[in-house]
């Protein structure tokens, strides 16, 4: 199955929300290399994720310092299998990387800007911090469909006299988040019923991610950058926080740092893509929100997610 010659292609990295029982398995039982990532992944934290994520229960899957190093080691498995079976090269075969929330530490390590050891200490830490931030149940989020990004600041800041509420994340046309206080994200989705929403969704997360609440996770996650070494990225990110394509390691350190506290720009994300001429967004990693989204925002792209060792045999035979 060939392509066109020099077709232009985005790697893109699941977030939070993408993780499952059983994840990874299937990769590990199917290549050395997935496995010995695992393998790497468990030394770095000190601990068996791997053997939380091929046989533990879900809800502890789901706590956040699990479930964000979780993501990341799928994502990285994907790329070591890409490399090792086919000899794959991110510089010759993609254009641009960019991931959803956590996901923007996995596309920077695919990108060889950060070691795997420190990419996976830095997300259990940027999950446990963004845990402690907010004491449970203090905090929510929630999606508003059917509603546009302007008409969901509106109804953050009409919502935010009860409280902190503010967008975190522009994910597509007519899915937009808001995240803070329990009772301002309540009342936005109370607001939400009557100015045009198709439906709001409380979300099931444990801490409300992306707004103002977030920034004592923010302190620590720029202590933790300042002490890990970055490179540069060996093909651009496009940043959450910018919806921009940078190389520029000292900005990428700050951008991580405002994404924890800041809104994800997904959909200008895939929006800038388009405008730079890639034809193909390939999610790399758990699930398949990212190409779900990636075709409600422009049903040019093509999209499609690879996680399974079957996918990554269709991915290899189009690269």
């Amino acid at each position: 199955m060939g392509e066109a010659p020099g077709m232009k292609r985005a790697f893109v990295f699941p977030g939070q929300g993408s993780q499952m029982p059983g994840m990874g398995r299937e990769l590990a039982e199917a290549f050395t290399s997935a496995r010995l990532l695992f393998e790497e992944v468990d030394d770095a934290l000190s601990q068996h994720l791997s053997r939380l994520m091929f046989d533990g229960l879900e809800g502890d899957l789901t706590l956040t310092e699990n479930a964000q190093p979780a993501l990341l080691a799928v994502s990285l498995a994907v790329i070591r299998v890409l490399e090792a079976e086919a000899g794959f090269d991110l510089v010759s075969k993609v254009a641009y990387v960019a991931g959803h929330s956590l996901g923007e530490y996995s596309a920077l390590a695919a990108a060889r800007a950060v070691a795997v050891a420190d990419a996976v200490r830095l997300v259990k830490r940027r999950g446990q911090a963004m845990q402690k931030a907010v004491p449970v149940g203090e905090g929510a989020m929630a999606a508003l469909l059917g509603l546009d990004i302007d008409a969901a600041r509106e109804i953050a800041a009409e919502a935010a006299q009860a409280g902190v509420c503010a967008v975190a994340n522009d994910n597509s046309p007519g899915q937009v988040v808001v995240s803070g206080n329990a009772g301002a994200v309540e009342r936005a989705v109370a607001i939400a019923a009557g100015r045009g929403a198709r439906r709001s969704i409380m979300l099931p997360v444990s801490a409300p991610f992306h707004c103002p609440l977030m920034a004592p996770a923010a302190d620590i996650m720029a202590e933790a950058l300042a002490e890990t070494s970055i490179a540069a990225p060996v093909v651009p990110l496009v940043a959450n926080v910018t919806a921009a394509a940078t190389r520029d390691v000292d900005e990428i350190k700050e951008l991580l740092v405002e994404q924890v506290t800041h809104m994800v720009r997904w959909r200008e994300t895939v929006l800038l893509f388009a405008a730079e001429g890639v034809e193909e967004v390939v999610e790399i990693g758990c699930g398949r929100v990212l190409s779900g989204l990636t075709r409600r925002i422009d049903r040019e792209l093509s999209a499609m997610s690879v996680g399974a060792p079957a996918e990554i045999e269709e991915l290899i035979k189009r690269l």
